[in-house]
């Protein structure tokens, strides 16, 4: 039986159909190995920051720059802005070879409750993505300030999900966990948190910083609150530190500029003063301590 000249026409476009998708797919498998071996080979290390309920990615730039001024390696600071109609915008310069660059991470939406902590979650989520698009770096460290503690909690339990990318150091600043209640009486934020815990990576460690004006809250947060995080990460992650600070620039909002607070941001969470004990065992600190 002859076959028609269309059969044949449509044999030759699905082979070279075939032909291109195979080209394209494997084309497409090795960049996705050449990004891979570039994220690994990466000596970056960012600090991804999110700030509180009603500030702006703005919130840290004295951190920032203090920060500098103290340790003299000029951190790149970018900034991050997620839109509620889901538009990303990226402001800042990176400076070449800046191995620990600090990355804000704010919203449009910047609400305070617990309905709006699991949106801004989702809003972080999409930064995130769109932050290890950009930048190749194979682990980062998170800091909190007030209600971005609660959402770097909500991401890690909801969202977080790597296995080429770790987060190696998370730290909350004045977040209150428990919200304003006393934890005898639990929120349903607080119970959630509890319920998925098995979803934060084993490998963290967690310093919860909390501020006190006079021992019992920081001018907004109860101190009750802020210690509540350890019924989320104690003995979850791998340590788990509790830390006040009292004094001058103590308030809720004053303390990512608090002297003790920065130096501890120094000490603990940026490579270069990292004094993290290889057996295991934390520095001495101004609080309890918790594995």
């Amino acid at each position: 039986m002859k076959l028609s000249k269309k059969y044949w026409l449509i044999v030759i476009f699905f082979a070279i159909l075939t032909l291109i998708l195979a080209i394209f797919g494997a084309c497409r498998a090795r960049r996705n190995v050449q990004l891979m071996e570039t994220r690994q080979q990466s000596r970056m290390s960012p600090v991804i920051m999110i700030p509180g309920s009603s500030a702006s990615v703005n919130r840290f730039d004295r951190l920032v720059a203090k920060i500098n001024r103290q340790d003299h390696r000029n951190h790149s600071l970018i900034k991050v802005k997620v839109y509620n109609s889901g538009k990303i915008v990226f402001t800042g310069q990176m400076r070449p070879n800046d191995r620990e660059p600090f990355i804000v991470v704010g919203f449009q939406n910047n609400h305070d409750g617990y309905s709006n902590i699991k949106k801004q979650a989702a809003m972080f989520n999409r930064a995130f993505n769109r932050i290890k698009q950009r930048y190749s770096f194979n682990n980062f460290k998170g800091i909190g300030h007030s209600n971005g503690g609660l959402i770097y909690t909500y991401f890690l339990e909801h969202y977080f999900n790597e296995r080429q990318i770790r987060l190696t150091k998370l730290m909350t600043i004045g977040s209150p966990y428990n919200f304003s209640e006393p934890t005898s009486r639990k929120t349903q934020m607080l119970s959630d948190f509890e319920k998925y815990r098995s979803r934060i990576p084993e490998s963290l460690i967690v310093y919860s910083v909390a501020g006190s004006e006079n021992y019992v809250e920081d001018g907004i947060v109860q101190l009750s609150s802020v210690l509540a995080g350890k019924y989320i990460y104690q003995k979850q992650v791998k340590h788990y530190t509790q830390i006040t600070v009292t004094g001058k620039l103590s308030e809720h909002s004053d303390l990512p500029q608090n002297r003790q607070v920065l130096d501890l941001i120094e000490r603990y969470i940026l490579n270069q003063l990292a004094q993290d004990d290889p057996t295991g065992n934390q520095p001495q600190q101004p609080a309890n301590n918790n594995n």
